[in-house]
């Protein structure tokens, strides 16, 4: 639990940066045998594009860096639940597990009526469902 701690406490400090930017408070990192391969915030305003979610961002970062599309050996955590679009990422790219602190409102990838993280109706391609570690008591 130390590390997922550390690991969430880096998402809330991007977060905190994207926000300060005007940006959604969102802040992720990928890791890989306990090491940060990945981190974003949230660059939507920013870049003025929609694709930018900081999940998406980490995910682009770790893709470029490892020459690969196959994460299955990475946890994502993230301020937030994965959106629909991050999750058909997280799904494509068979990252193994997501952990995020908030809940979606709206087109959560687990909480929606869309719950692209956990379904099994996805291409025979993809991976099976990551676990999901939505973690709702945190100080």
């Amino acid at each position: 639990m130390k590390d997922t701690h550390q690991f969430l406490q880096r998402c809330l400090a991007l977060g905190k940066q994207a926000a300060e930017k005007g940006n959604s408070g969102v802040g992720a990192v990928i890791v890989k045998d306990g090491q940060v391969i990945g981190e974003a915030e949230e660059a939507v305003k920013t870049k003025n594009d929609i694709s930018c979610h900081a999940e998406m961002e980490a995910i682009r970062q770790v893709v470029k860096h490892l020459y690969t599309n196959d994460l299955s050996d990475c946890i994502l955590y993230s301020t937030h639940e994965p959106c629909i679009m991050c999750s058909y990422a997280i799904r494509f790219y068979k990252i193994k597990e997501v952990v995020y602190l908030n809940q979606s409102s709206c087109l959560g990838g687990v909480s929606s009526s869309m719950p692209l993280l956990t379904t099994n109706k996805v291409p025979s391609t993809w991976s099976k469902a990551p676990i999901i570690n939505h973690v709702q008591e945190y100080n």
